[in-house]
């Protein structure tokens, strides 16, 4: 059975994060950790603020792929432990709207880990578990050497 962490201090204190490993996109974005299970699936929330949204006050399909983009990398460095990573490429569909004062909610999974390559798939729900968003990804791991 995967071991399945909940709260972000319990990562900190087995080492798959540092306190200073902040990230800026991930800060503005204000993502809330839910849940990560081991080397398989990672959840987040984001709040769908006034400032991500458009004039139908439906939040806005670049930030809706920058949390998808976020929680990938996420899983990718608490799996491999690297940040030397980048973005092949990254494909979302748009199912439904997500308005202002709601969360979206994105869980994504690996599903193929190689040497230099590794694909994930991701879904995105509202905050009544509504399918807004699907994506896949592919993210390239630059060299050998892991992060210190």
């Amino acid at each position: 059975m995967k071991k399945i962490y909940t709260d972000m201090q319990a990562l900190v204190a087995d080492g798959f994060v540092k306190e200073e490993d902040g990230v800026q996109c991930v800060q503005v974005m204000q993502q809330e950790f839910i849940e990560y299970v081991v080397g398989g699936s990672l959840t987040c929330a984001y709040p769908v603020l006034e400032m991500y949204s458009n004039p139908r006050k439906a939040m806005q399909g670049g930030f809706i792929a920058a949390a998808f983009d976020n929680t990938f990398g996420a899983l990718v460095y608490f799996t491999t432990k690297r940040l030397d990573m980048a973005t092949i490429d990254m494909d979302v569909n748009y199912h439904k709207p997500i308005y202002e004062n709601d969360e979206l909610t994105v869980k994504v999974e690996i599903k193929s880990l190689g040497k230099s390559i590794v694909h994930l798939l991701g879904e995105a729900y509202d905050g009544q578990k509504n399918l807004v968003a699907t994506a896949t990804t592919n993210i390239y791991l630059l060299n050998s050497q892991k992060s210190q």
